[in-house]
Formats: C-alpha cells, structure tokens, sequence
C-alpha cells in the first residue's frame, strides 16, 4: 500500500522531462519521466531504498534523505514544503478513528480588525477546508447571488463540487476545483482533512475523489469569476497565513487588469457597507 509521500515521489519522478536535468533523452523508455535508478544516483541514495519509500514500505526517510530527494527532483518552495509535510503525516502515527474536535470557527477580533482595514476591499477569512469565516462586503458584492455566501455555514470546497452554479461562475472550473482538492492536504489537521473528505466524497462523486491522489501542487495563476452584472472578473490572490493556533489564513482579491477595477467600483457605488462575520 502506498503512502502520501511515496505516491508524492513517484508522480513527480514521472512528471520531469530527463532532458531537463541534463540527462540524455531515451526514445524506448517504459515509463515516463525519470527511471528510479537516475533519481537514486541524483538524490545520492539506493534504488532499492527509494523503491521501499515510493511503495509505501519505508515510512521515516531522514531529513538529510528528503533535502536530497528534493534537490534531485528540483522542487520549488511550494514543492518542497509541500514534501516536508507529506514526510511528517507519513511518518506519523495513523489517522485515529474517532471524529476529531470540531474546529474552531471564531476569528479573533484582532484578525476582524485587520479585515475591517481592508473595506471596501474584497477579501475573507478562511481555512485549509474552505469554510469562509468571514468577509468584506467587497467580497459580497462580487459573489452576491452566485449560492456561496447565501448558505448557512458557506464552505468553498463544498461549493465547487456540489453546486452546478460553481461552474459557471467560475469559468476554469477544473483549476479551481484542483487547488480546492489540493488545500486538503494542508488542512487544520490530517484528521479534519479526512474526516472532510470522507464526508464529501460520496456525495461530490468523482470529480472530487479522483483529485485527492494528485500530489504535486497546482499552479496559481488569476482567478476569473463570472459576475451576472459586471461580466469577468480577474483577480490576483495574496494569502496571509495566520498562527497555527488558528488554523485560518486572511485571502486577498487584487484586480489583475484595469477592467476589473472599474467594474469593481462600479458595484461599489456609493453606498456603504459593513464587514460580514459568518457566525
């Protein structure tokens, strides 16, 4: 059985053109990417040792061992601290049985401050699982009528997988719902992360369960929404990661191009509006 860290390896390793790391292109290779025995003889490590971790069947490779195996997939930061943790859960003891405490869904008033800072701009309060904790107006007035905010306790995740809206208000439906998948893995705890996943799966069906074995991390690029009125919508996101005791992250929405600015404006309009709290 393999293991989130092997699986990890295994998919990046068949992902790297040879040729990118100056090795000599085969045309009768078996498999795609790089063979094991030339990612063992970058990362300075045994085939028979790296076949034991990408299987599953060694569990607390040393840190010496994953620098090395990351250099010699030249992972990027994401990549690598993406790496550290899968290290960390597979090494770890097994997921317990039990549901896990609920999460805590207060946002400290020192973080509602902050977010108050931003008005009239668009941001929220979020978690690894897609909660939305709370939000500008801003952020309402670009997602009013799309059915994510309007629901009781308005999670992300669960939106794009379960609500047909999603699709159209988000034109690159499959990107989106690819970092969503993704973020699981760097949720408040494995715990939440599967006892999540093992909740949402039955009714997301494929579309959901087939994402949660991809490993590497998807790109992030601008996020188009869709808005009735205004038409599409680019934005740049910033992500502040808040202190672990949170477990919650302060998203920022920054217009990507001049139309997108003046269509947010002109929601706007004159009025003004009040931070929302989802409570």
């Amino acid at each position: 059985m393999g293991t989130p860290l092997g699986d990890f390896i295994r998919a990046k390793r068949d992902s790297i053109q040879p040729e990118s790391l100056g090795l000599p292109a085969r045309d009768r290779r078996r498999a795609p990417g790089l063979r094991r025995s030339e990612l063992s003889l970058r990362a300075g490590i045994s085939v028979e040792y790296l076949t034991r971790i990408e299987q599953g069947r060694y569990r607390n490779p040393s840190q010496a061992v994953v620098n090395a195996l990351a250099d010699a997939l030249s992972l990027n930061a994401m990549e690598r601290d993406h790496l550290r943790y899968l290290t960390k859960i597979t090494g770890g003891a097994c997921l317990a049985h039990n549901r896990p405490v609920p999460l805590r869904r207060e946002v400290r008033p020192a973080v509602l401050e902050m977010l108050g800072l931003i008005e009239p701009g668009v941001a929220m309060v979020t978690n690894r699982l897609g909660d939305v904790l709370a939000y500008t107006s801003g952020l309402e007035l670009v997602l009013r009528g799309a059915g994510l905010l309007e629901a009781e306790a308005p999670n992300l995740t669960r939106y794009v997988f379960t609500d047909p809206r999603s699709r159209t208000v988000f034109p690159e439906w499959d990107r989106v719902a690819d970092e969503q998948a993704f973020d699981l893995w760097l949720g408040p705890s494995q715990g939440h992360s599967e006892w999540f996943k093992a909740e949402l799966a039955p009714v997301a069906g494929p579309e959901f369960t087939g994402r949660l074995g991809r490993q590497i991390p998807p790109p992030r690029g601008p996020l188009r929404i869709n808005h009735p009125t205004a038409h599409e919508l680019r934005w740049q996101r910033e992500t502040l990661e808040l202190p672990s005791t949170d477990a919650q992250q302060v998203v920022v929405f920054l217009p990507a191009d001049e139309a997108t600015a003046r269509a947010l404006e002109r929601l706007r309009g004159p009025r003004g509006e009040a931070l929302r709290l989802v409570t």
